[in-house]
């Protein structure tokens, strides 16, 4: 960004908390933004709810307590328009930067805006790309995920999200038990992973959220609860620091997801812990896994369960190499760090737009 000092705005998914502990890959991404913009000396500002963390100035917005739906969904979006509209009043923003799946619900009609879509695309409403705004800029996060986008939907050239490698390496020796680190709900099939466990006859931490949507507390209550043991267990949602130790001690890292995962962060924590990982082959997990060299790719319960098995015959040392070439933070960082420039300067030739900023 040169010499360039900016005013970023990023605002978070109105449910969720974002920071170094957070669970959600999006709220992860957007915290490695945030610590990276005040690293470099610009100005950093974060929308979210009560209990995030951030680097630059966090602007909190109360928090929905009870369950999730969608009564709650709209106050939360509604606190987030009006807490948009005041910061822009407060401060003279250079960029916006959304990460949430419902962003259309709360965005400005106007001011240089970028979308980082996290999630899969056919999630988003179709409100989302009939976007024709040449201050408004939309991506995805990997190759497989861009090429899903609609007909006529305009989208940048996808930014790869990227790890914090060294924070995360920490050699440990291996403790022997499989790991699974997700949002517990249907989608992420956590129930596979614990059949497999079963069937491999090895022991399976689970570390994750239960969000306080229906659908997902029942799933946990009726699919994953039946399933745990003494040696099959859950943990709920570990911190930066717990999650680290338990990726560089695991044998393996378990993805059993159904969706068409956009890019699996946690699968890329776990290659730069030195620790295999075990997938279905949905969505960007094949840009991420190596079949036979960082892991394995598999198609049903009983081939989980024999990866799992096998995962010691990865080397763990090439695991930590691959993702030190393939998923550096800084080189993520740096494509954004590019696009918000472009837009600023967008912007900045447009005086009534900042005007009304």
């Amino acid at each position: 960004m040169g010499e360039m000092k900016l005013t970023v705005l990023n605002v978070a998914y109105p449910l969720a908390p974002v920071g170094r502990d957070a669970v959600g890959g999006a709220e992860q991404i957007l915290s490695a933004l945030d610590e990276a913009l005040v690293a470099a000396g610009h100005r950093s500002i974060v929308i979210a709810v009560e209990g995030s963390h951030a680097a630059g100035t966090l602007v909190p917005v109360k928090a929905e307590t009870g369950v999730l739906d969608e009564a709650s969904k709209a106050r939360a979006q509604s606190r987030h328009r009006s807490t948009i509209a005041a910061v822009r009043r407060r401060f003279l923003v250079d960029v916006m930067h959304f990460h949430g799946i419902d962003c259309h619900t709360y965005l400005p009609e106007d001011g240089p805006t970028l979308v980082t879509l996290h999630l899969p695309l056919q999630w988003y409403a179709p409100d989302v790309f009939a976007n024709r705004r040449g201050d408004l800029w939309m991506h995805a996060v990997s190759a497989s995920q861009h090429e899903t986008a609609p007909e006529g939907a305009r989208l940048c050239a996808p930014i790869p999200n990227g790890v914090d490698i060294d924070a995360l390496e920490r050699p440990h020796a291996n403790r022997g038990f499989a790991l699974l680190l997700s949002r517990i709900c249907p989608e992420k099939g956590v129930h596979l992973a614990l059949d497999a466990a079963h069937a491999a006859k090895l022991p399976l931490i689970i570390g994750g959220q239960v969000y306080r949507y229906e659908c997902h507390e029942r799933y946990f209550v009726e699919e994953v609860l039946p399933r745990l043991d003494n040696k099959r267990r859950f943990l709920g949602p570990l911190g930066f620091a717990r999650k680290r130790r338990f990726l560089n001690a695991a044998r393996c890292l378990v993805i059993p997801s159904l969706a068409a995962e956009t890019s699996s962060l946690v699968a890329m924590e776990a290659l730069a812990c030195g620790t295999p990982v075990i997938a279905f082959p949905n969505g960007a997990l094949p840009e991420v896994v190596e079949h036979g060299r960082t892991g394995f790719l598999v198609n049903d319960v009983a081939e989980m369960a024999d990866a799992m098995a096998a995962a010691e015959t990865i080397d763990r040392e090439l695991c930590r190499a691959e993702a030190r070439r393939r998923f550096p933070l800084d080189s993520m960082t740096a494509a954004y760090f590019d696009l918000y420039r472009r837009l600023a300067l967008l912007g900045r030739r447009t005086p009534a737009t900042r005007a009304a900023s």
